[in-house]
């Protein structure tokens, strides 16, 4: 049975793939993309090529020629990252296939990295490839009640993780995926870092969840240039890892901070990288209130439009909106995040929402209804703010 963010992700893939030459399906490492690929590719004539596996790759030797030979097919290339060449080859083919009159999608690819670093690695196949994001498990696939959103939170939305036995299998199998990454996926993209200094730093990351960051803080401690800092981030942004939120940056007549946030987007990785193995531990950690935060922006960006754009807002004064939404149909959503069930609201986040011309306003809360708090604010929990902007797309 497909849950509902695979159903949702799976209609969106089709619909992509019978309007574009080329559909990229981007999304960490194990959260479920050869799956899902495999379900679409079932309803069509397609092959499945693994870019990791050495059987495949020697199809490839030649990747013109045998890519041509399969002209009536889906071909499906997973880890593309791992064979950028193929970027200028598959141009090619696109292009053929336009001149002879063919639309539909050809190519379906996979890959563990970001569309920026899929593009600045390979020749440009703009115009002619489209992008879609899949993150992993989210609060509507996995059901509401308490234990499993419990659950969600702690392990993460890796499937794999998620559905463990237990807590320790959890946090076990976490530890091999941070590894993997590490050790073996950095170097294979070229990546010059050593595995322990960019898991310190992701672990630095990670006490600093939702905070702007000093670079030349955190350069000091690892022992390398202020300029590394910002490479080794950016390498974790672009294998999917660590989610870079920007300020808003309207034209505000106030002063605001202009640095953005970063949040592992994982809340098990975050919780693996922490050391914070069951939920016990969690609660009495000082992150609680950060892991939370930035599980429900994880949860929400699973959702959003794809041309939706995120932003947080803070001033010099500290004001702040944890979420500020600016959807395709020009609405924007202002999301405050608290943790537990009966939050202190700021006095004045109605008309810090004001600041950012706000149409809807939220405080998502760890309960589980939805009412209104005053000045238009509604109290709302994570799952209805995510229906809500499911429906908003539909």
């Amino acid at each position: 049975m497909l849950g509902m963010l695979e159903r949702w992700i799976t209609k969106r893939l089709e619909n992509s793939i019978s309007r574009n030459p080329a559909v990229a399906l981007l999304g960490a490492r194990q959260v479920g993309k050869t799956t899902l690929s495999k379900i679409v590719a079932k309803k069509q004539e397609s092959i499945y090529l693994d870019l990791e596996d050495t059987e495949d790759l020697t199809k490839l030797r030649d990747p013109k020629t045998f890519l041509s030979s399969q002209n009536d097919k889906l071909v499906v290339l997973d880890e593309i990252q791992r064979a950028p060449d193929l970027f200028m080859t598959l141009r090619g083919l696109i292009d053929k296939n336009r001149q002879e009159g063919r639309d539909a999608a050809q190519f379906l690819l996979l890959g563990s990295a970001s569309m920026d670093l899929l593009r600045q690695s390979s020749e440009s196949l703009a115009g002619r490839i489209s992008y879609i994001e899949m993150t992993g498990l989210n609060i509507l696939e996995i059901g509401a009640e308490k234990q499993n959103i419990t659950n969600l939170w702690l392990r993460g939305g890796f499937p794999k993780s998620y559905l463990a036995k237990d807590d320790e299998m959890a946090m076990e199998w976490l530890e091999d995926l941070i590894r993997t990454y590490m050790e073996r996926d950095v170097p294979q993209m070229g990546f010059d870092v050593s595995a322990q200094t960019l898991r310190r730093l992701w672990t630095m990351l990670a006490h600093l969840q939702g905070e702007t960051i000093n670079a030349s803080k955190l350069a000091t401690n690892l022992e390398v240039r202020r300029s590394d800092i910002n490479h080794y981030i950016d390498i974790l942004t672009d294998l999917l890892l660590v989610r870079r939120i920007e300020p808003w940056h309207a034209n505000v007549k106030k002063r605001l901070v202009k640095s953005p946030r970063y949040y592992v987007r994982d809340s098990g990785i975050l919780h693996r990288l922490l050391g914070i193995c069951n939920y016990d531990t969690l609660l009495s950690n000082p992150i609680l209130g950060k892991s939370w935060e930035g599980f429900v922006i994880e949860n929400i960006h699973s959702v959003l439009p794809r041309l939706a754009e995120t932003y947080f807002y803070r001033t010099a004064a500290g004001a702040e909106i944890d979420l500020v939404i600016k959807m395709p149909n020009a609405e924007t959503w202002a999301v405050e995040i608290k943790y537990g069930v009966a939050p202190k609201i700021g006095k004045h986040y109605s008309k810090t929402c004001d600041d950012v011309g706000a149409t809807h306003k939220f405080i998502v809360y760890g309960g589980n209804d939805e009412f209104p708090v005053g000045d238009n604010v509604r109290m709302i929990s994570l799952p209805k703010i995510m229906e809500k902007l499911t429906s908003a797309q539909s």
